[in-house]
């Protein structure tokens, strides 16, 4: 082994402390900050999503109980319209006359 190698790698290895220490952590740093700022984006569309879907069941809810209101007031008609047309179906007299 030669006798320069101990104190090359030594200087190498100082060197790329050096390096990572200058470049590499910074990096790190950068790339910290961009994830924390693509999860605050992705809070807020997730906050816009959940608003959406907020406004979306209110709008479901608002459909179904008009549906379900206008049921109720359709059977209400169908038994109103029922009642009223009981005199028009009785039993006809298979003997009377057809005028």
């Amino acid at each position: 082994m030669s006798p320069l190698l101990i104190p090359i790698l030594g200087i190498s290895c100082g060197l790329l402390a050096i390096f990572g220490g200058v470049f590499i952590k910074p990096w790190f740093a950068y790339k910290h900050r961009q994830m924390e700022l693509e999860a605050k984006m992705i809070a807020e569309k997730a906050a816009q999503y959940a608003s959406q879907t907020s406004s979306l069941e209110q709008r479901v809810r608002v459909l179904e109980r008009i549906v379900t209101d206008r049921g109720i007031e359709l059977a209400d008609e169908i038994d109103r319209l029922r009642d009223d047309s009981a005199p028009l179906n009785k039993p006809r007299d298979d003997n009377a006359p057809l005028n």
